[in-house]
Order: structure tokens, then sequence, then C-alpha cells
């Protein structure tokens, strides 16, 4: 299989669990969806089935590993591999706390060998593409020459595929949640880095929020990441196919979408899953929209409930004002 990463939404804790996926991919067939990050360790002794079980339809769709063992990283990709998944990512992103005691993430910007070692034993572990996924630099280290020579040394090991996030990490001093806003964003370096090494596929991510973005950033490179922006507003989905893949079949409404998750709900309800797990994705749906507040304050008060299920959806349809269906 031949992944096209023009677009696919970011791998983000506690957000981009295997409903979220499924929604997503009610929205979008061509996107590239990737896991929350799940450590290399958790997948050798965890619970794997929990960890990485997915449905069929969410594909394609990356598995994305925090580690730094090469022997490690190799035994967790092929796993993921005999999961099925498409692609194996490393994350080489992270700059939190937690993550630079395992060390994993961000910090491992600073030792490029040790990242080409395990992109070397994933490789040869599996036939599936691995990619690395990183900031543009960390703390003082943030210099074009210091991305670049990153780059080089993992590519060498044979990653054809980077996406960077374009904003250097701070390591100490600074939440997960201010790296991704505090620094800021250099997407020229990116662009550099696709200049200088052409042969190599570059996603660029970070800050961008509309498809108009994407489209500017696709001049430069070979694709686009989005996360909090999707989460947020994840109807963004919609137009993506047809403006970024050129396929000509229509998107669905909102109300198809609520309509086509039905079953799935069913089912994961039949299986103990309960409803705000599934529905919290799906807060944003009409985010921007009239009566935006109104549907999520219907689906967050009630679908904890022991007696909700799959109607819940249409009742909160029920509080939108005037018409539903979306104007394309």
């Amino acid at each position: 299989m031949i992944l096209d990463r023009r677009f696919s939404v970011a791998p983000m804790m506690e957000y981009t669990d295997r409903h979220e996926r499924y929604f997503l991919r009610l929205i979008s067939r061509r996107a590239l969806l990737y896991t929350e990050m799940i450590t290399a360790d958790a997948v050798i002794h965890g619970d794997r089935q929990r960890l990485l079980a997915f449905s069929p339809a969410e594909h394609p769709i990356a598995l994305q590993l925090g580690g730094s063992d090469p022997d490690r990283m190799a035994r967790a990709a092929a796993i993921g591999q005999d999961y099925g998944y498409d692609e194996i990512n490393i994350n080489v992103g992270c700059p939190s706390d937690r993550v630079q005691s395992g060390r994993f993430g961000a910090c491992l910007m600073a030792e490029p060998d040790l990242v080409a070692a395990c992109v070397t034993a994933m490789g040869s572990a599996t036939n599936v593409p691995i990619t690395v996924k990183s900031r543009i630099g960390i703390d003082d280290h943030d210099s074009y020459e210091f991305l670049h020579h990153f780059i080089e040394t993992v590519a060498a090991a044979g990653c054809r595929s980077f996406i960077i996030h374009a904003r250097k990490a701070i390591l100490s001093g600074l939440s997960p949640k201010q790296n991704r806003e505090v620094p800021p964003l250099h997407y020229d370096r990116a662009y550099r880095v696709k200049a200088d090494f052409p042969e190599l596929e570059i996603i660029v991510n970070g800050g961008i929020d509309s498809l108009e973005q994407c489209q500017l950033h696709l001049q430069h490179v070979d694709g686009v990441m989005l996360g909090r922006a999707v989460y947020q507003a994840p109807y963004l989905l919609a137009e993506v196919d047809r403006t970024l893949f050129a396929d000509t079949a229509a998107p669905p409404s909102r109300e198809d979408l609520i309509r086509a998750i039905q079953p799935y709900i069913a089912e994961q309800m039949d299986r103990g899953v309960r409803l705000n797990a599934i529905t919290r994705h799906m807060l944003g749906l009409y985010y921007g929209q009239p009566g935006a507040r109104a549907w999520r304050r219907h689906i967050s008060e009630r679908s904890y409930r022991p007696e909700a299920d799959g109607a819940l959806l249409e009742t909160a349809m029920a509080q939108m004002p005037g018409q539903l269906e979306l104007q394309h």
C-alpha cells in the first residue's frame, strides 16, 4: 500500500483514540490518521488488544511509538505491523517531562545517531514505512544546521518521510500546551529541508487551521498535518478529499455523519463502551454554526447517563435552530 501523506491528522494524546479516528474516517476517506503515542514497552508488555485494536474502516492509519531502545522499538514495530498498521512513526517531538524521563520524544533530537539506530532496527523488523515526527530544534539547539544534521543522519538510516512540527521544543520551563503555542513557528525551516533533501517526503505541522493554509504549504512541501484544529472543528475534514485529493464525491453533511455513526455506537455499546467515550469526539461537529453551543451542551450533560444511547445525537440535533442540512 502506497500512502498518500498529503493530509494527515496528528497523533494527540487523549484525543486520537479509535473512536475519534472512526468518526474522522466517516468525514474523510483520504486523510491519513495517527494513533495516540504508545510507548514501545506498553506495546510489548501491555494489553495489546486494548492499545492497538482498530476498525478496518480506519485505514489508512499509522501507529506512533515512543521509545529509544532500538531492539524494543523494533519489537513494538513488528507487533504494530502484525496488527495491520500502514505506517509506524517515531515520536521525536513531544516535550513533556514524563516523556523526557523515559528518554524519548523531543529530547531525542539531540541524539540523531540513536534515532537512526531505531529506524534501522525497525526497518529490518518490518516491511511498512518507518517515519519520524520531530521539531525544528530543542532549547538552544535551534539552528538550521542542527535540524539539517538530524535529518541527514536519520535519512541515511532509511527514513524517507519526516513530519516537522515547525516550532522548537523548550524542554524545561514550558508545559506541553505552551510548547504548542509559545515558540514561534518557522515554516521556512521545513521548506528549506525539502529544498535541501528533495528526495525525502517532508510534511509540515504546527499552527495550521484551514485548507487555504494547507494549499499554501503544499506549494513548498509534500504534505500537511493538522491536530487541534481538526479536533476543535472536525467538519473541516469534509472538504479535504475534494480540495486536496481532487476527489469528485460530494462530502457528507453533518446530518449524514450522525446517521452513519449510529451502527458503530450500537456495536461499541454492546461491547460495554459508554456513549460519552464516543460522543466526546463529536462535540465540535457544529463548530462555528448557529446552535453549536446547544449541541455541545445537550450531549455533554446527558451522554454520561447509563440509559444514554445513540438516539441522544438525534435529540441533540432537535435542539439546533433552523435548517440542519449543511450549506455546501
